[in-house]
C-alpha cells in the first residue's frame, strides 16, 4: 500500500471527508438494520490493541474515541467518531491484531456489527460498502504516514537486518518509524535509555516498551499479529500458496465466488512484482502503479470477499498421499485444503562472485523502491540485468541518484525489454548502458563501496557506488513440492498434462488432481504481471469443476 506525500491530493490529510465520512440519513437507516443497537456508558472500552476481529461500531448518538498510548503509558486520543460515523480500518476485513483502541467518549447510542453482520452489510449495500472500503484504506494510509499505532525500528538504515525488517514492515503496510543510529541523535538517546549498545541493533521497540533484539521476520509477524492463527482441523476449499499477482488474483476470484479460501505467503503480498517501483504497462493504469500499491489493493479486495490471508507463513512441504491435501508450515503447524493453487513464483538469482554474500543487504539489492532509492540518493548505482524489472528500476532510480549504469551480457536491451523502457533509457542523460559486460569486482567495508566490470572489448571499469541492483531473473520456488508434481528440467511446474501424458481439462492443472499452478512458477508461463493475474483468475473455473464435478 503506497504512501502519498502530505501535499498529495490522495493523502488522507487532504481527504478527511472520505477518510472519516458521515453517512447520509438514508445510508444510516439501511446500515442499522444489519446490527444491534446498544446504549453504552461513557468510558466503555469497545476494543483494545491486540484484539483480533473486533466488531464494527456505528454512532447514532454520542462519540467514540480512537486512542493509542504515549511513551508514559497514557492514552492519547487521535480520532473522534461522531453521529453517523463508523469505526475500523483495513484490519476489519482480516483476522490480524488491531493496532489501536476505542472507547466511548460520552454516553452513547451505538450499533454493533459483528463480523458476519459487517460482511453482510458490505455485500448487501454496495454503495455503503464503497464508502467504508475507501475510508478503511485511507485510514490505514494515515496510520502509515503518522506511525500511529505502530512500532519503532532502531538501527543503521544501511545494515542488512535493518533493511530486512523495514522492508517487511513496509510491504505488509505496518506503521512504524525508523530511528537511524548512524545519524539520528534521538536514536542514540533511545539506545542509552533502554540500556542497549549499538552492536545489539537493530531492535524493535513495541508500544509496551518491550524490546525485540533483531527478530526474524516470522517472529516479528507473530508478535505484531500480522499473521493469522490457523486451525489445523479445518479443511478449506482451496489453499493458494503465494501472494504474488497470480495468487492474489486466484484468491480474489475464489473468495468472491463463495469458496473458503486460504492464502499462505512467506513474506508479504506482491511477490517479485511487489518490489517494482512502477508498472506502466498494466491495463487500466495509464500513469502507472507501483507493485506494492497494486498488491495492497488486491490483498484488501481478497479479504473483503472473505479470503483468509496468512502472511509470514512459509509452506515447507505438502502431504500429497492423502486428500484433502495437508500443507506443512515452517512453524510446525499444518493447513488442509481440498484443492491447492501453487503460485509461489520465483526467487532472485544471484551473481557468481566470491564476496557476493558479504554484501547482500549491505549494498546489494534486489528491489528498487523508495526505501532503496533513499539509501543511495545522490550516488552512482549499478543495475545488472536486461529485463523489464531492471529497466523499471533504472528509470526510477535515475530521478534521485547521480547516475545509473546498466550492465548486460548481451548486445543490448531490445530483445529482452519492453520498447517504452528501452526508449526512456536511451533518452535519459543519467543512464548509461554497458553491453557485453560482466561484474568482476566488489569491494567495501561494512557496506559495498565499489563495483567493477569487465567488457568483451577488454575494457575494465571500477566506480564508487551507493548500491548494486541485481535483476538477472529468478529460479522457481518449488523445492517444497518434493516429489508431488512433475517439474521441467529447470524446476518449473509442468501443467496441461496428467501423469500419463494426456491433456487435462485445464491448462493450469498439474500431474496431481486438484492441484493447479499459475504465474511465474508454471512452466511456459509468460513472466508478466497481467498474464499472471489472468491465470490466477481463470484457474478458479477449473477449481470449481474439480470440487463439484458434473454427473456423467
Amino acid at each position: 500500500m503506497a504512501i502519498p506525500s502530505e501535499n498529495d491530493p490522495s493523502s488522507p490529510q487532504n481527504r478527511r471527508e472520505q477518510t472519516f465520512p458521515q453517512l447520509s440519513e438514508d445510508m444510516a437507516s439501511r446500515l442499522v438494520r444489519y446490527g444491534v443497537e446498544e446504549t453504552v456508558p461513557a468510558g466503555t472500552i469497545l476494543f483494545r490493541r491486540g484484539d483480533r476481529q473486533s466488531d464494527c461500531f456505528f454512532v447514532i448518538e454520542g462519540r467514540i474515541d480512537i486512542y493509542d498510548f504515549d511513551q508514559n503509558g497514557e492514552p492519547v486520543v487521535f480520532v473522534e467518531h461522531g453521529p453517523n460515523q463508523f469505526t475500523g480500518e483495513v484490519n476489519q476485513f482480516s483476522e490480524r491484531q488491531i493496532m489501536v483502541s476505542a472507547r466511548t467518549g460520552v454516553d452513547s447510542r451505538l450499533v454493533r456489527l459483528d463480523t458476519r453482520s459487517f460482511r453482510r452489510l458490505i455485500t448487501g449495500e454496495p454503495d455503503i460498502g464503497e464508502v467504508i472500503m475507501r475510508a478503511f484504506i485511507l485510514r490505514r494510509v494515515g496510520l502509515l504516514q503518522t506511525g500511529q499505532g505502530g512500532i519503532t525500528l532502531l538501527g543503521s538504515s544501511h545494515a542488512a537486518d535493518t533493511v530486512r525488517l523495514r522492508s517487511f514492515l513496509i510491504r505488509n503496510a505496518y506503521p512504524h518509524r525508523l530511528l537511524d543510529t548512524d545519524v539520528d541523535d534521538e536514536a542514540r538517546h533511545m539506545i542509552e535509555g533502554f540500556g542497549l549498545t549499538p552492536s545489539e541493533c537493530p531492535v524493535v521497540i513495541l508500544p509496551d516498551r518491550r524490546v525485540l533484539h533483531c527478530p526474524t521476520t516470522t517472529a516479528l509477524a507473530d508478535e505484531l499479529g500480522i499473521t493469522i492463527v490457523l486451525d489445523s482441523a479445518h479443511v478449506h476449499d482451496v489453499a493458494v500458496i503465494g501472494a504474488g499477482p497470480a495468487g492474489l488474483a486466484a484468491a480474489v476470484y475464489a473468495a468472491s465466488e463463495g469458496l473458503d479460501t486460504l492464502v499462505l505467503e512467506a513474506l508479504a503480498p506482491g511477490g517479485q512484482a511487489g518490489t517494482s517501483s512502477k508498472i506502466e504497462n498494466y491495463l487500466g493504469f495509464p500513469t502507472g502503479i507501483s507493485g506494492q500499491a497494486l498488491a495492497g489493493r488486491a490483498q484488501v479486495q481478497a479479504m473483503k470477499f472473505g479470503a483468509h490471508m496468512a502472511m509470514a507463513r512459509t509452506v515447507t512441504g505438502m502431504d500429497c498421499t492423502r486428500h484433502p491435501y495437508r500443507l506443512l508450515l515452517d512453524d510446525g503447524t499444518t493447513a488442509s485444503a481440498r484443492a491447492v493453487v501453487v503460485a509461489t513464483g520465483a526467487r532472485y538469482r544471484k551473481l557468481d562472485h566470491l564476496d557476493y554474500e558479504r554484501f547482500e543487504g549491505q549494498g546489494i539489492q534486489y528491489a528498487a523502491t523508495a526505501m532503496e532509492a533513499a539509501l543511495c540518493a545522490g550516488q552512482e548505482v549499478v543495475v545488472v540485468g536486461g529485463g523489464n524489472s531492471a529497466g523499471q528500476a533504472a528509470v526510477f532510480l535515475a530521478r534521485t541518484v547521480a547516475h545509473v549504469h546498466i550492465i548486460v551480457r548481451g548486445d543490448g536491451l531490445a530483445a529482452t525489454m519492453s520498447d517504452y523502457l528501452v526508449q526512456r533509457i536511451e533518452q535519459s542523460p543519467r543512464i548509461t548502458l554497458h553491453p557485453r559486460c560482466q561484474i568482476d569486482y566488489l569491494e567495501g567495508d561494512t557496506y559495498l563501496r565499489e563495483v567493477g566490470w569487465k567488457c568483451a572489448d577488454g575494457q575494465s571499469v571500477r566506480i564508487k557506488v551507493g548500491s548494486l541492483f541485481v535483476m538477472i531473473g529468478a529460479e522457481p520456488n518449488t523445492a517444497w513440492l518434493h516429489d508431488c508434481l512433475d517439474l521441467d528440467r529447470k524446476g518449473f511446474v509442468l501443467t496441461g498434462r496428467d501423469g500419463d501424458g494426456y491433456a487435462t481439462p485445464s491448462p493450469y492443472a498439474t500431474t496431481l488432481r486438484g492441484v493447479f499452478a499459475v504465474g511465474d512458477v508454471r512452466s511456459g508461463s509468460i513472466k508478466r504481471v497481467a498474464s499472471s493475474v489472468g491465470e490466477g483468475s481463470v484457474v478458479v473455473q477449473a477449481i470449481h469443476r474439480f470440487l463439484n464435478p458434473s454427473p456423467v
